[in-house]
């Protein structure tokens, strides 16, 4: 029998359920990673810094999902279901993982965004170009490239957009 490798799993878990699944998992001695973010809570009375998850709804772990600890896994409490494509779970992109070991802790200004990929619908949320539907192009450093279509004359115009101020539009 050849053993699984070691992977990054992700687990969808119970809405505000992330830190006990992760604390859970721990207590099964099954290593689990729940990318956190520090943030200002503001408080009637005061702030609070607070540890806040980057993906809300989400927990990581790392296993070979051998039949007993996969089971192990998804009965502990909070876990609605583990990532999948046909019935198979679906192992996480280790530089990704690495990406979001980086950022936890940070206080950086992380927001939550949709996935885009080329060719997606986008509405331009912000600037003089808002409420401008476009075709997602490409991201650069600092900013989106965009193609706006004008169907009637059969042109295209790529616009550069300053920072992430796009939102998805389902087709």
């Amino acid at each position: 029998m050849i053993d699984n490798p070691v992977r990054w799993y992700a687990l969808h878990t119970r809405s505000h359920f992330e830190r006990k699944v992760h604390d859970a998992l721990s207590g099964k001695a099954i290593e689990s990673f729940l990318p956190c973010i520090q943030k200002i809570s503001r408080r009637k009375d005061r702030r609070k810094t607070i540890m806040a998850p980057i993906l809300p709804g989400y927990v990581f772990v790392h296993s070979n999902l051998d039949p007993q600890e996969h089971v192990n896994i998804l009965k502990t409490v909070g876990v609605v279901r583990m990532i999948t494509f046909m019935n198979k779970p679906v192992p996480a992109n280790d530089e990704e993982i690495s990406s979001l070991m980086i950022l936890d802790g940070t206080d950086l200004n992380v927001t939550n965004r949709d996935y885009m990929m080329k060719g997606d619908r986008v509405r331009i949320m912000n600037g003089p170009l808002k409420g401008m539907v476009a075709y997602y192009l490409r991201h650069r450093e600092k900013s989106s490239i965009v193609v706006v279509s004008i169907e009637l004359l059969h042109r295209s115009l790529e616009v550069e957009i300053e920072g992430w101020e796009l939102e998805k539009i389902d087709r």
